[in-house]
């Protein structure tokens, strides 16, 4: 693991996929790789870009991605796909839209499965968006899978939240204001050519207005044609715009709260994988215990 973290900082593409491979399957030898690799970390801006499915959130990625290198910026894409029923790995579709970028030294893409892993991203994301700081990645990007109004996990990792948003699709805003339209610190009405652009921006500024940020920042609405390029130079400047006042040092505090948590809550259900779950979900269901005596006798054998 020495050996492979002091590639991984010199920017090896090689070991860099293999210690992505070795994190992804959960391995032994990943964490200790990761607490080399952690005080390398927190130089680069991580961008989460979400939004239902449908959206064009790959192809403005893509597009984003030449945005950055043409401004000489190293880029990471964690591209975030639907699990494969047959072999338990990621639906392609993602990097298929990136190919442009395939032999570009300076991008590393990754596909990642969600293994059934809920709120738009992979378990390890994480762990991934770490490694790729570590290598020296100056950006990383995070494409969720697009699941609709649960997809706001992003936003516990990303240090600017992009939610793309395309007009034609129903009761636009109301499908999907519970959960991802709270998180965005930019909105990007995607497919702006297309009919109903006007009422969905109308739509969005109807519901900022009802609430106000704690840090006063009021999302930008970005009209774009991803497909064409349109748009995009007008996101990058949004996103710099709102890295430049924000508090990137509080957020992180706020991010990592969150992350520590859902880490202490995975080592637990790690610590339990030998507890035979379906025979206490039988006794529960027979009434011979219950869930909270059950429980509370998991907690005590970890205590001893």
């Amino acid at each position: 693991m020495k050996d492979l973290s002091v590639k991984i900082l010199a920017g090896d593409p090689r070991a860099l996929a293999r210690a992505a491979t070795a994190i992804e399957n959960r391995s032994p030898a990943a964490e200790s790789l990761l607490k080399e690799l952690f005080f390398h970390t927190g130089r680069a801006r991580v961008l989460g870009i979400t939004g239902a499915p449908g959206a064009g959130k790959s192809t403005l990625t893509d597009q984003l991605v030449h945005e950055f290198r043409r401004e000489g910026k190293t880029v990471g894409v964690l591209a975030i796909d639907p699990t494969s029923p047959y072999t338990g790995g990621a639906v392609l579709g993602d990097r298929i839209r990136m190919l442009s970028h395939h032999a570009d030294p300076g991008v590393f893409i990754r596909s990642m499965a969600t293994r059934g892993h809920l709120g738009g991203l992979a378990s390890a994301t994480t762990d991934m968006a770490l490694l790729l700081d570590a290598a020296g990645k100056e950006v990383v990007l995070i494409e969720t899978v697009g699941v609709g109004q649960d997809e706001v996990e992003v936003a516990k990792l990303a240090d600017v939240t992009v939610v793309v948003l395309v007009p034609g699709m129903g009761d636009d805003v109301q499908a999907i204001k519970a959960g991802i339209m709270e998180i965005a610190d930019i909105f990007v009405i995607n497919k702006a050519d297309q009919p109903g652009a006007d009422r969905l921006e109308r739509e969005i500024l109807a519901l900022q207005s009802l609430s106000t940020r704690s840090d006063g920042w009021v999302p930008p609405i970005i009209r774009a044609v991803a497909t064409e390029g349109r748009g995009v130079s007008e996101t990058r400047f949004a996103i710099r715009s709102f890295l430049a006042r924000a508090d990137c040092k509080s957020r992180a505090v706020v991010n990592w709260t969150l992350r520590l948590r859902e880490m202490l809550r995975e080592r637990l259900i790690e610590q339990f994988a030998n507890i035979d779950f379906h025979a206490a979900a039988e006794e529960i269901a027979e009434r011979r215990s219950d869930p909270y005596t059950i429980t509370d006798g998991w907690i005590k054998q970890l205590r001893d």
